[in-house]
């Protein structure tokens, strides 16, 4: 359903009480009784599991499946898929400057990604209660996977022509996709581009945030927006360039403190985070998520920008136990209020 997202955004920065956004998505398979693996095969059921979990949970917007897999699929790349996990890419498809200047741009609806956003086409007419997300892998984290995340490292300094020809390509296959989802009837994207948190600032200056504009600026209007998504270390010392891609609202993950995040960050700025999805969500025991939830809000939620998630997608086999005490938790916050 079309809505206003900048007044969204602006109605959930406003709110005394704010509902949480967690990346939650995958957890859905534990309440359809399937595999990850005959899940991302199937749009209904990922349909059906978005539309579940948005009748368990009282978030503030619905996400589609966070898997950063798809897009370097479309290019060529190997993908290992497994029962319980979600989808790794493995190997490279680019080795040098010819093999990056022959890559091809995939059609949408190269392997995958068609179900994914037929996906995203039968959720948002069905959940009208509140937003729906389309997740995407962002075009240097995209590249690294065509490249090797390793390799990219080192390309960065060795061979920068040839890393810039693939995020070109890369970029417009996102661009062509955030397009296709906003068709589809999605009200925005989460873009994680978690590989160049990894990045020196100067080195992100270059090969990340420019591409990520480019895909902001085609396609972020007032009924769509995109959340950036960044859970690398280094994150806290690139504010200023990932402010420059003009993203709706940022995401966080746990590797760093979000207290000192949000001193960087403007006030009007929403941010988000950062529950650890992992070691608390997916391993914890629900007085640990509790226990960490309240003090990262406690720590957080002066801030009239700052809502509540998990630091990043939350693991398919996360116990539901786990998950409805994270969310206690945020009504436990604001009920002392």
């Amino acid at each position: 359903m079309k809505r206003n997202m900048k007044k969204w955004l602006e109605e959930l920065r406003n709110a005394k009480i704010k509902k949480s956004l967690p990346i939650l998505s995958f957890p859905s398979v534990q309440l359809l009784g399937i595999t990850v693996k005959e899940f991302i095969a199937d749009s209904e059921m990922q349909a059906k599991g978005m539309k579940l979990i948005a009748e368990k949970v009282d978030s503030a917007a619905t996400v589609s499946l966070m898997d950063l897999s798809v897009e370097a699929e479309c290019f060529g790349a190997s993908v290992r898929f497994s029962d319980g996990e979600v989808p790794t890419v493995t190997g490279r498809i680019i080795n040098d400057e010819n093999e990056a200047k022959e890559l091809a741009v995939p059609e949408i609806g190269t392997a995958r990604s068609g179900l994914y956003i037929d996906a995203i086409k039968k959720a948002s007419t069905e959940i009208t209660d509140r937003p729906v997300f389309a997740g995407m892998i962002g075009p240097f984290s995209l590249a690294a996977r065509l490249l090797d995340i390793t390799e990219i490292m080192m390309d960065c300094y060795d061979d920068p022509d040839m890393v810039h020809t693939v995020l070109e390509k890369t970029t417009e296959f996102l661009v062509n996709y955030a397009k296709a989802y906003k068709e589809a009837g999605a009200n925005g994207i989460i873009l994680a581009e978690p590989v160049s948190g990894l990045l020196s600032p100067a080195l992100e200056e270059e090969f990340s945030s420019p591409y990520v504009k480019k895909i902001v600026d085609a396609i972020q209007d007032d009924e769509f927006i995109l959340i950036y998504h960044n859970c690398g270390n280094n994150t806290p010392l690139m504010t200023e360039s990932i402010l420059s891609t003009g993203s709706a609202a940022y995401h966080f993950g746990n590797a760093i403190d979000m207290k000192d995040m949000l001193a960087k960050f403007p006030e009007e700025t929403v941010i988000m985070g950062n529950v650890d999805p992992a070691a608390v969500l997916r391993m914890g025991t629900p007085e640990l998520v509790r226990t960490e939830t309240l003090r990262i809000m406690e720590e957080c939620c002066s801030h009239d920008n700052f809502v509540i998630s998990s630091g990043c997608d939350i693991p398919p086999l996360t116990p539901w136990e786990n998950i409805e005490a994270f969310f206690s938790a945020v009504e436990e916050y604001y009920g002392k209020y």
